[in-house]
Parts: structure tokens; C-alpha cells; sequence
């Protein structure tokens, strides 16, 4: 489908459930409540189902959005989601009655009935922007989590996935009146001391490889709890490594419970994290992509380097 198509698909239909992946990110909550935002302007009904993964930090967007226990939908949207297997435990009942799924994945596996899917755009969030526009529906309630959707997933607009639409997006978003200063402080500018502490417990235990170009920074639950850390801190501490000076491609593993390791890899254009981490089952963008990986924090250093070493050598081949 496309954007015309996306658009008369939501006219026709009503009562709307819309899903976000696990761990959410600002870019499929901000979808999620500007798509919402956007079907009430319309006179629908719609909710976001809870995720109990949201951190503090994106809290104020799913305020009072949240679908009531006893609501039954008729209509089922993810927003952001390339996969049924990176849904929440509480979406199991809605898994095989997706009714549209709107991403930028390239990884998307289709298993929705219908799928509206531009994996050149930097953010979800432009392709809910070009939404609102094509329903001339783009309110504030609607601007501001598009706002915190477009810009959390390209770092403020420093993360080399940012286009020349990505700006435009943003423009016009500001356009409206949001508050982007008070948004830019809260999502960019601003870290708890647990957070520090966390950064200078990285420092200390990553590891440089090819030269300094590429870093690798595990993150183990003791780290995290010799840092008074929680998951609010931890909040997007991949794009941490990545600033440091000569590093090209960067990987965070965190130690999500003993035997059980999430691994987040950005990379330049040299090399490709998607197919990086395809190699270790898991995808996402050429230059952002993550995996989970079985096993201690060293077994995962070993795991990532690896796939890193195995993709490096392809290229050249």
C-alpha cells in the first residue's frame, strides 16, 4: 500500500487498536499516539494497547491513550513493528488479526493483511507525517510525539539515516507550534547521574578493535547496578559509544538477564548492521540494527566481533 491507499484504508474502518514493539523506542510510541491522535480528529475510536516495556522517559505520550481492559477493536495497526516476534507478550492475542502494519524496516516480514512499508525513510514517523498531511488532520496532539518520533530515531537529526525529508518532516512539525526546545532538553540534552555513572562505567570496560574503528561496550547487570541504573537511564546508550573520536561502527551489549544479551550495532556506510546482524538472527537498518544473543556478556563480545569480522570480510570479497 501506499500513502493514498493507508489513507482510505483508515477512512473506511473504525475502532482502532494500535500496537508498538517491545523495549518501544520514541519513534513507534510517537507513531502510535499521533496515529491515534490523528483517528480521533477523524471521529473515530482508537487506543494504543499498553506496553509495559515504555520507560519514563516516553510516559507523557501514552498518558490517558492507553485502551481500557474490556475494549474489543475491529481494526488492528502496528506502527514501527517488523515483526510479530517483536511485539509485547500482551499482543500475542492480536498477532494473527493484524489488519495493517505501517513501518520503514527493510527487514519487515509482512504479517499484516496490509502493509504500507518506505524503507528509505529515516523514521516512521515521516510516513505517519505524510499521513496526517494526506487526511489534513495535523494538529499539535498529532505534531508532538511525530516531533519526538522523527527526531529520537535520528538522533536529533545527527544520525547518517537524517535526509533531506527528514528536515522537511521536522519544519513542518515546528510549524505547528510545538514545544521543540522543551523536547529537544528532555530527549537530548538532559541525563540523571546514574546515567553518568553508567557512561564512566563503559568507558572503563569497552574494548577498540580494527584499529579504534570499531567499539564494543558491554553493559552487565552489575555495571547497571554499581551505577544505581535503571532501564530510564539505560535509554538509547548505544548512541553513547559512537561519539567517541576515530570510532566508525559501535556495538552496546546489554546484559539483560543472566545467559540473555541484547546487542545494538550502529555502523558508517562501510558497513552494513543489518546484515551484520542478520548473521546472529536478528536485522533493522543499514546503519542501526540489533540482535539478541544467548549467552554471557564475553560470549556476546565474541558473538558481535565476530558477525562485525564475517560482514567486514564479505564486503571485501
Amino acid at each position: 500500500m501506499n500513502c493514498k491507499e493507508t489513507a482510505r484504508f483508515l477512512r473506511e474502518r473504525d475502532n482502532y487498536l494500535i500496537l508498538t514493539h517491545k523495549r518501544p523506542d520514541g519513534d513507534t510510541i510517537g507513531c502510535a499516539a499521533a496515529l491515534m491522535e490523528l483517528l480521533r480528529g477523524m471521529g473515530k475510536t482508537a487506543w494504543l494497547l499498553e506496553n509495559r516495556d515504555a520507560t519514563k522517559l516516553f510516559q507523557e505520550y501514552l498518558e490517558g491513550r492507553t485502551a481500557p481492559a474490556d475494549f474489543v477493536p475491529d481494526t488492528v495497526v502496528s506502527v514501527d513493528v517488523a515483526s510479530l516476534g517483536l511485539l509485547p507478550p500482551n499482543a500475542d492475542p492480536y498477532k494473527g488479526r493484524i489488519d495493517l502494519a505501517i513501518d520503514h524496516h527493510p527487514s519487515q516480514e509482512f504479517f499484516a493483511r496490509e502493509t504500507w512499508l518506505e524503507s528509505d525513510k529515516a523514521a516512521c514517523g515521516e510516513l505517519v507525517y505524510a499521513l496526517a498531511a494526506e487526511l489534513d488532520g495535523l494538529s499539535q496532539a498529532v505534531a508532538i510525539p511525530l516531533y519526538v518520533a522523527v527526531s529520537t530515531d535520528t538522533g536529533c537529526f545527527v544520525y547518517s539515516n537524517t535526509t533531506a525529508n527528514t528536515h522537511r518532516v521536522a519544519a513542518e512539525l515546528m510549524a505547528v507550534g510545538i514545544p521543540y526546545q522543551r523536547l529537544n532538553k528532555k530527549h537530548f540534552r538532559t541525563k540523571t547521574m546514574a546515567r553518568l555513572r553508567l557512561e564512566s562505567l563503559i568507558l572503563q570496560t569497552m574494548k577498540l578493535y580494527h584499529g579504534g574503528t570499531v567499539a564494543v561496550a558491554p553493559i552487565s547487570l552489575e555495571m547497571m547496578a554499581q551505577a544505581q541504573a535503571t532501564e530510564d537511564d539505560a535509554e538509547d546508550i548505544a548512541a553513547f559509544v559512537g561519539q567517541i573520536e576515530g570510532v566508525r561502527h559501535s556495538a552496546t551489549i546489554r546484559e539483560l538477564k543472566p545467559g540473555e544479551c541484547k546487542i545494538s550495532l550502529r555502523t558508517a556506510a562501510d558497513l552494513n548492521a543489518s546484515a551484520t546482524c542478520a548473521r546472529l538472527g536478528g536485522g533493522g537498518h543499514k546503519a542501526a540494527a540489533g540482535c539478541t544473543v544467548h549467552g554471557s556478556v564475553a560470549e556476546a563480545e565474541q558473538e558481535i566481533i565476530g558477525a562485525i569480522d564475517g560482514e567486514m570480510k564479505g564486503a571485501r570479497d
